[in-house]
């Protein structure tokens, strides 16, 4: 897990490969990263979007695997479908699992991402 903190921009990027849409991870300053946060303090996680496939993919939402643990507590999506900011007020220790729901201009089908994490440590 990388030591990406919230309050920090992590790049989504989706390129296609074969036809199938790849998701890799960067920071802002072109570092590769895994999309991992820890987070020691409360604070806003933002994802945006960086699409190479010429689909025409946006954010619509996220997807948690375990909605109801308190690690993340909102999240909203921005209008144009390019960012995704995660509000973790850090009150609840662990880790939580999530994937990204975008839509697509070529069809009504949902793409999903793999699946990165933010886990909540104490100070």
């Amino acid at each position: 897990m990388s030591n990406t903190q919230a309050a920090s921009v992590i790049q989504v990027l989706v390129n296609l490969e074969n036809g199938e849409p790849v998701f890799n991870y960067q920071t802002t300053d072109g570092q590769p990263c895994d999309g991992d946060v820890t987070v020691t303090e409360a604070g806003t996680i933002t994802y945006q979007l960086v699409d190479n496939t010429g689909k025409g993919l946006k954010f619509v939402g996220v997807g948690f695997i375990t909605p109801f643990d308190g690690v993340i507590d909102a999240i909203t999506v921005s209008s144009d479908g390019q960012l995704v900011q995660m509000l973790d007020l850090d009150r609840s220790a662990g880790t939580t699992k999530f994937q990204f729901v975008l839509t697509n201009s070529s069809n009504t089908l949902m793409v999903l991402s793999p699946v990165p994490q933010v886990k909540n440590e104490p100070e």
